[in-house]
């Protein structure tokens, strides 16, 4: 076989797979190129999404980290107003959520429990879980004791037994006996004091679980 001879084949079969490229990309290049197109869009689109919610965090960050210094200067209404803005005007960042929890506490500690409830369980609607939504939690519990509704204080006090250390167990034990003293249920109450004894004998409320039975046992009945 002659070198021309080889030579034509091999020009033959690149044009060959040359034909076969430009084939394929006519019938599928638009497809691809179309593919990409959306995928650019969609990447676009994200990248603005981000930087857009990056931007109001910041932003809601700043304003609530004034309302947290108005609370522990003890100015509670100025620590309200600022936290009910940036609850309203950020609802969906990270810092809009958590001004709920603060409008919660300045209520709270303005004396308007029924607010501070409300407050609370907004909070708790977007975030249930985690070591927030429990201390949120036991705010809420507080609140609820507070405006006198003993009936749905005491299971929520309950129910964060063990959720923090044993001292803050001991202490829901002792306030879920309390919550069951108030609605005229001694023998529910006595339970959850001898729990306490039973498995927070060591802390300092298991003193106080100790006369408050005693109390119970002496009152007529």
């Amino acid at each position: 076989m002659t070198l021309e001879s080889k030579a034509g084949r091999l020009e033959d079969k690149g044009a060959e797979l040359l034909d076969k490229i430009t084939s394929t990309w006519n019938r599928y290049g638009r497809i691809v190129l179309i593919g990409l197109g959306v995928v650019a869009v969609v990447a676009a689109g994200l990248f603005f999404t981000w930087r857009t919610r990056a931007n109001a965090e910041e932003q809601a960050a700043g304003r609530l980290a004034e309302a947290n210094l108005f609370f522990w200067q003890g100015d509670y209404a100025r620590s309200l107003q600022t936290a009910r803005q940036v609850a309203e005007q950020w609802p969906g960042t990270p810092s809009g959520v958590d001004a709920r929890r603060l409008a919660g506490d300045d209520q709270f500690w303005g004396g308007k429990f029924k607010e501070s409830i409300a407050e609370y369980r907004r909070y708790l609607e977007r975030r249930k879980t985690g070591i927030v939504a429990d201390a949120v939690r036991r705010s809420l519990a507080y609140a609820l004791e507070s405006d006198r509704q003993y009936k749905e204080a005491a299971p929520l006090y309950e129910g964060l037994v063990g959720k923090f250390d044993r001292e803050s167990s001991a202490e829901f034990l002792y306030a879920t006996a309390r919550c069951y003293r108030e609605m005229s249920q001694p023998a529910e109450a006595d339970k959850r004091l001898q729990r306490l004894l039973d498995e927070f004998g060591e802390t300092t409320y298991a003193n106080r679980a100790r006369l408050a039975r005693a109390e119970m046992a002496g009152a007529p009945r």
